[in-house]
């Protein structure tokens, strides 16, 4: 557009502020890299700095106008291929092979998440931006006199879906592909993205690890008071109420609440701190501090005391039950007549210890039942997390296997003529060549718009497919238009409803078609459509925007030469370096903390078991010393307390299993987000691997407490009141 242009978009109501500039894509040959690698292109005023999206100068210098060769050079770049302050850079820009002197390193708000137009992994190595003189960009792209990318600021209380309609009002006769606000800007969307996949975090894991840790503590408390009663009955008698002796017990279960949150506070802040460090160096922040909000710190620290605090009120209710008489009592003896006729049936099967286990189990249910629910929900919590892990491994393997199954994916710098898919298959080593055409569009349903594309499929795709539910693939047809799942929940439509679509390209229309499926999709949120009907409804026969490669990998290095020296070319995209970069964003970010959570299950877990046992040794302890007089081994004294222990974790580990399955779809809910969903994959390793961590915990927690009983002073022991 003219620049004349800019007048009428600053007097559009609510705008306060305009800007134009230059931007166009660009391929950086670099000479230890076959592979062509996409950059951005991005104009800077010759004689003042941006008014509007201004960039931070990490080192160096900024560019001299008056040397049009000399650019600034995305920093993360930069470090990743080793390039310092003076070397040359060689670009193709507008199918022309350019030289250049890099003066800068810099970084932008807008290229906070630096990943290649089209994909959604970033890659430091994969993808650049060149910031140079406004007159040499105009030069480059043929603008003189003109631009391609206009900023707008806005004021308080502006009408921003007015002001858009003035924009595309005002520029579609020059070919504008619509404006967008804020939100749709790619790295302001990603970082969003972000912070609200911590926030989905924050709110449906903690409640879960919070109940279990109440849980845990009702259980201590509980067995404390029922051990302590007596003392209880005494207190009374003398005259305590019931108030003054739950306090006493409440400011216990005080104590450990407040220990335990002010420990969490501490590790919190050293994990933000972390984390704010990761941060800096993932998106691209040239400086980010660290400060902890009071509100947050106060309302984690409250939330933790009042769960712990939670648990150990509801065993205070039995103290308030205590009459003194009662209390002060012997426990009754045990009901036997529920177990004879279980005991002589067992007596053809176990000896005398494993009669004694289980014994015990079948006389008190219900705190059995107690502990097989505490080592579940530990195990659960355990299972949960390892299936959310799979998740994450099982989303690579079919976005990128059973998904897309082509090797390259080439992009043109326009639409061409689909004989340009000629050229690529005449190639040495290139087996199979399947095109596609990719639309920018605006999808709307009612008051429900996306912002995204239409992508253009063969029928029968091979090389990069969409799949039903049951990874089944989709067939591309050409009556209707097919979106992913979370799509068409974000448009909320149905198949057999009818589709706006506002293409942004070519000639612009308006078109209606009508959705005829739903598929699944794990990265990002696609529409298909048939590519000749597309073609038919842009009324634009026999177009490309791309091609999906299958190649020889012992011939790829001729092929990427090949590729990168034809002048249509945008970019070229490797498969294995689309997977590695998205291996690393699951794996940093908010996709880190399943690791994080990981480890804090596999220590609750080990926590409750460690806590039974030990519950069980103190509550037994006469017992054991009893049978060691009577004859019994330290071996087989040993065995009637941790046998009990074994039976009791076997039985949790099928109510372990049944929790964590429903225990992972909501973890793996609160973990996806616009950009990648996390299915809950519940693979049979899951399980596995969380029985193994129960076993391995009921191992180490009953090697602990036979050292225990190994050690077991008999005269002090057998000394005690019954």
């Amino acid at each position: 557009a003219p620049n004349y242009v800019l007048n009428d978009l600053a007097a559009i109501d609510g705008v306060t502020a305009v800007a134009s500039r230059v931007v166009g894509g660009a391929l950086i040959n670099l000479d230890n890299t076959l592979v062509p690698i996409r950059a951005q292109a991005v104009s800077l005023p010759d004689f003042a700095a941006p008014r509007l999206n201004d960039l931070y100068l990490s080192s160096g210098r900024r560019i001299d106008p008056s040397r049009k060769d000399e650019i600034l050079l995305l920093e993360g770049f930069a470090v990743a291929h080793d390039l310092k302050l003076g070397d040359s850079l060689s670009a193709t820009m507008n199918g022309a092979r350019r030289r250049f002197e890099i003066v800068g390193f810099a970084q932008a708000p807008e290229y906070l998440y630096s990943a290649a137009p089209g994909e959604l992994a970033p890659d430091d190595a994969r993808f650049a931006v060149i910031w140079m003189s406004e007159d040499a960009l105009r030069a480059a792209y043929d603008l003189d006199g003109a631009f391609n990318q206009a900023l707008l600021g806005l004021g308080r209380g502006s009408d921003l879906p007015a002001v858009l309609d003035s924009v595309d009002r005002i520029l579609a006769d020059y070919g504008g592909i619509g404006a967008f606000g804020l939100e749709d800007q790619l790295s302001n969307r990603f970082i969003t993205e972000e912070i609200d996949g911590l926030k989905a975090s924050s709110r449906s894991v903690p409640p879960v690890f919070l109940a279990v840790a109440a849980f845990l503590l009702y259980i201590v408390i509980s067995r404390m008071v029922q051990s302590e009663r007596e003392q209880i009955g005494l207190l009374k008698a003398f005259g305590y109420t019931s108030s003054e002796v739950g306090m006493h017990y409440f400011k216990f279960v005080l104590v450990i609440a407040i220990a335990g949150a002010l420990l969490g506070c501490i590790l919190g802040v050293m994990a933000g701190r972390s984390l704010a460090g990761f941060y800096q160096i993932y998106y691209k922040f040239p400086f980010l501090v660290f400060r902890v909000d009071p509100a947050t710190f106060l309302t984690g620290f409250f939330v933790s005391v009042l769960s712990a605090s939670a648990g150990g009120l509801v065993v205070l209710r039995k103290v308030f039950g205590m009459v003194p008489a009662e209390a002060m009592r012997p426990p009754a003896p045990a009901d036997y007549s529920r177990s004879a006729s279980l005991g002589r049936a067992l007596k053809r099967v176990l000896d005398q210890p494993g009669r004694m286990v289980i014994r015990r189990i079948v006389r008190q249910p219900g705190r059995a039942a107690v502990a097989v629910i505490g080592i579940g929900a530990g195990m659960s919590l355990s299972v949960a997390m390892l299936s959310v892990m799979a998740s994450f491994d099982q989303i690579l393997e079919l976005n990128f296997s059973v998904m897309d199954r082509s090797d390259v994916t080439v992009s043109f710098i326009e639409p061409l003529s689909d004989k340009t898919l000629f050229e690529l298959r005449s190639l040495a080593g290139v087996i199979d060549v399947e095109p596609f055409r990719s639309v920018p569009a605006i999808l709307r349903n009612g008051r429900n718009t996306y912002r995204g594309a239409i992508n253009g499929l063969v029928s029968e795709p091979q090389l990069n497919r969409a799949v039903d539910d049951a990874m089944r693939p989709i067939l591309i047809r050409s009556d209707g238009i097919i979106l992913a799942e979370s799509l068409a929940k974000i448009l909320n439509i149905n198949p057999g409803e009818l589709l706006t679509v506002e293409v942004r390209e070519g000639r612009r229309p308006v078109l209606e078609i009508p959705v005829v499926g739903i598929s699944e999709s794990l990265l990002g949120s696609p529409a298909y459509f048939e590519l000749a009907a597309l073609n038919r409804a842009l009324r634009e026969p026999h177009r490309v925007s791309g091609a999906f490669l299958r190649i020889d990998t012992d011939q790829s290095d001729t092929i990427y030469q090949a590729i990168k020296d034809m002048p249509a070319v945008a970019g070229v995209s490797l498969r294995s370096e689309a997977r590695a970069a998205f291996q690393r964003l699951m794996n940093t970010g908010a996709g880190a903390i399943r690791f994080v959570l990981a480890a804090i299950a596999g220590i609750i877990t080990f926590g409750i078991i460690y806590n039974s046992a030990r519950i069980a040794f103190s509550e037994r302890a006469r017992d054991l010393a009893s049978l060691r007089v009577i004859g019994f081994t330290k071996a087989e004294a040993a065995f009637v307390l941790l046998g009990e222990l074994g039976v009791i974790t076997l039985l949790a580990l099928p109510v372990g299993m049944i929790f964590g399955y429903y225990l992972s779809l909501l973890i793996s809910a609160g973990f996806s987000t616009d950009i990648y969903q996390i299915p809950a994959y519940i693979v049979p390793e899951s399980y596995a691997l969380g029985t193994i961590a129960v076993i391995a915990a009921a191992t180490i927690s009953g090697w602990l407490v036979k050292r225990d009983v190994d050690r077991l002073d008999l005269v002090s022991t057998l000394k005690t009141r019954d």
